[in-house]
C-alpha cells in the first residue's frame, strides 16, 4: 500500500506551514518543509560559492545534497549533510537567496524528484507544505 500524501500549496503568509504542521500531527504523519528545501539548497550553495544563475553549478549540487527531516516535540528541524541547519537557513540572507534559486528551473525540477522521496520514504505518509 502506497503512503497517504497530502500537499498544501498557497501564497506566502496564507497559514501553509502551520497547517501542514497541524495536519500532519492529526494525522501521525511526516511533515516535508518544502520552503525549507529551497532554503536548504541556498545555503548549500552560498557555502560551496555556486552562484544563484549558475544552472549547470545547481544540478550538480541537486544530484549530491544531503537534506533531511527530524520532527523533535514541536520543532521541525532541517538537516544539510548531517549538520542542523534549522537557525542558519532562517536568516534574511538565506531567505533572499531561496527566492533567487526557487526561480531557477533547474533547481524546481530538482527538488520536486527530492519532494517525492521523502514522502514516498515517510513511514506511513507524509504532509509537504509549502
Amino acid at each position: 500500500m502506497r503512503p497517504l500524501i497530502v500537499a498544501i500549496d498557497g501564497p506566502a503568509g496564507a497559514g501553509k506551514s502551520t497547517v501542514s504542521k497541524l495536519l500532519a500531527r492529526r494525522l501521525g504523519l511526516s511533515f516535508v518543509d518544502t520552503g525549507a528545501l529551497y532554503r536548504t539548497v541556498a545555503l548549500s550553495a552560498r557555502r560551496q560559492g555556486i552562484a544563484t544563475e549558475d544552472d549547470a553549478g545547481l544540478a550538480a549540487l541537486l544530484g549530491r545534497i544531503g537534506i533531511s527531516f527530524r520532527a523533535t516535540g514541536e520543532q521541525n528541524q532541517v538537516f544539510l549533510e548531517g549538520e542542523d541547519v534549522s537557525a542558519a537557513i532562517r536568516t534574511p540572507e538565506i531567505s533572499l537567496l531561496a527566492s533567487a534559486v526557487s526561480a531557477r528551473r533547474v533547481v524546481r525540477e530538482g527538488l520536486l524528484g527530492l519532494q517525492r522521496r521523502l514522502a514516498l520514504g515517510a513511514p506511513v505518509g507524509a504532509v509537504l507544505g509549502g
